[in-house]
């Protein structure tokens, strides 16, 4: 009897086991399915928009291929609207893909955005730079996030002040003058200019995604921008709306003596290296201290110091390096759901080195967050 009781107890006890190393395993296995997820990402093309294209090229260096999936939209996207949605649905129908990360989330975002809750509900949505109109963009994507546009107007405009100003021109193009955020920015440019008293000059210039394109663009303003500061002198300050539009208005703004306020999205990469013939070594890619120290060197060599500037912090390279690093805590289960705005102003602190960012919504839109930076002279101790 006991000789049986014995063997039972063995027997029991290798079943007690077997359960627990299957129970064991399962856990394992389902924790490892628990973590397995993607983040999509959709950027312009280095044309339209280099500084979004090399952060996502970025975020795949970081995370590896296998966790994150990069498409651009074309660069004729206002042509294009089908491509868009065609591309953002691509990303969506991988089951894997938990969160979509679009920046800049141009014009045919909001419908691709639409196509793809058709088939991925509860999938998160994170668009930066809109060009949709706020309530368009933010009832469809869960974080909406953007540099401060509108205040934009008139903090750029002080800055022109600041650095001698008596002119400023502002290029744009009839689509984007049709944006309601941008037509709020020209509003506070335009008051901002009078209450200080520098003259205001609105100049038309080819749109970017029309026939031309951006090639047809930049030529115009490399013809277009010197006869300005010929004609207004040199204590003109020029920028525009467009991306695409930065690289030749530094160059010639650089050549002429004249001002350059701040780009249309504020960034010491953003048209600084391409319109000075700046090569950035491998390792120093993403170094921002030693991206504006050489700015700093060609400004002072090109004998335009101290007229010259924009944000310490790249602006878009920022918004998809946070939006990645959300998206990844999201699907990790770190975030209190999708929208924890505490948790996204502490990784954008963390991101520019400790400082603390503040979002402000917009009004009316509780989801549509902006911010705002400080501006850096170069050529000048900073």
């Amino acid at each position: 009897m006991n000789l049986i009781m014995k063997k039972v107890g063995i027997i029991l006890f290798c079943l007690v086991l077997t359960l627990l190393v299957v129970f064991t395993v399962c856990g394992e296995q389902n924790i490892a399915l628990a973590q397995e997820f993607k983040i999509g990402i959709m950027t312009g093309t280095v044309s339209q928009g280099e500084e979004e294209f090399r952060a996502a090229r970025n975020m795949i260096d970081i995370y590896g291929e296998d966790m994150i999936s990069h498409i651009t939209y074309p660069d004729k996207f206002t042509e294009e609207q089908e491509t868009i949605i065609t591309n953002l649905l691509a990303l969506a129908s991988d089951p894997l893909v938990k969160a979509l990360v679009i920046v800049q989330a141009v014009p045919g975002t909001s419908p691709a955005i639409d196509k793809v809750r058709e088939i991925r509900p509860d999938i998160l949505v994170l668009a930066g730079v809109p060009g949709d109109d706020p309530a368009v963009i933010a009832s469809r994507a869960d974080f909406v996030i953007n540099k401060n546009q509108i205040e934009m107007g008139i903090a750029t405009m002080e800055q022109a002040y600041k650095l001698g100003a008596k002119t400023f021109v502002l290029y744009s193009c009839p689509r984007h003058m049709s944006y309601e955020i941008l037509i709020q920015q020209r509003a506070n440019y335009e008051k901002t200019a009078k209450r200080l008293g520098i003259k205001w000059v609105y100049e038309n210039a080819p749109d970017p995604t029309g026939d031309a394109g951006v090639a047809g663009t930049q030529m115009f303003l490399m013809e277009d921008v010197p006869r300005k500061i010929a004609e207004y002198g040199v204590d003109t300050a020029i920028t525009a709306t467009n991306c695409s539009m930065m690289e030749p208005i530094i160059l010639q703004v650089a050549m002429g003596g004249a001002i350059f306020p701040c780009q249309c999205c504020p960034s010491p990469y953003h048209g600084y290296p391409g319109a000075l013939g700046i090569e950035i070594p491998e390792d120093k890619k993403g170094n921002v201290p030693w991206i504006i120290e050489a700015i700093d060197r060609k400004v002072i060599e090109l004998g335009n110091p101290g007229r010259m500037s924009t944000w310490p912090i790249p602006c878009n390279m920022i918004l998809i390096e946070a939006f990645t690093k959300y998206a990844v805590d999201y699907c990790e289960g770190k975030t209190d759901g999708k929208f924890d705005i505490p948790h996204m102003e502490s990784i954008f602190s963390e991101i520019i080195g400790g400082e603390p960012i503040v979002f402000i919504p917009l009004p009316g839109y509780d989801n549509f967050l902006r911010f705002m930076a400080p501006y850096i002279t170069f050529g000048v101790e900073h």
